[in-house]
């Protein structure tokens, strides 16, 4: 780049006073300037639809990468519901066959020991969860079912001989 110092900048502007004269130098000066700004400003656009053109290949080749993955993945859910599909169709097919998926217990229902044994199981964890706090507590420190101002509260828990007296 062209090194321009103040005594560089001088010189060339007492050269220009010489040589184009007083009377036009300020127009000259004016178109310079005008010149320089254009200049500068067509950089500027060049520079940012390069920085755009690179940035929208970057966002062409990420689409392409995200596409690409996406058929990998729907390829494979294609190749298990296909293993799915047939290993059901054979199941169906000839239920003698023992497969993976007759080791799923929720394919034969529980015996009656079996569903005696899991409600009990439950109504115990269920009186645990519920009776582990009394109830006369969980009334007292709860939270409060009904939201009453502080007036209401003092008039309800006023002793019956203390009247409240008004003043008309």
């Amino acid at each position: 780049m062209i090194d321009l110092g103040i005594s560089k900048l001088a010189l060339i502007g007492v050269v220009a006073l010489v040589v184009i004269g007083p009377e036009r130098l300020p127009k000259v000066a004016r178109m310079a300037g005008t010149l320089l700004g254009r200049a500068q400003r067509y950089i500027n656009e060049v520079k940012s639809e390069v920085s755009r053109e690179i940035e929208l290949e970057e966002l062409r080749k990420m689409q392409k990468d995200m596409q690409d993955a996406a058929s990998n993945v729907e390829q494979t859910v294609r190749e298990n519901m296909s293993d799915v599909e047939s290993g059901f169709n054979s199941a169906w097919d000839d239920p003698a066959t023992v497969s993976q998926y007759d080791a799923n217990p929720l394919a034969s229902p529980p015996t009656p020991d079996q569903a005696a044994v899991k409600a009990k199981d439950f109504r115990r964890k269920k009186l645990a969860r519920t009776s582990a706090i009394p109830a006369w507590y969980k009334h007292q420190h709860g939270r409060r079912t009904r939201v009453i101002s502080g007036a209401a509260r003092v008039a309800k828990f006023r002793p019956a001989g203390m009247a409240r007296k008004s003043f008309h």
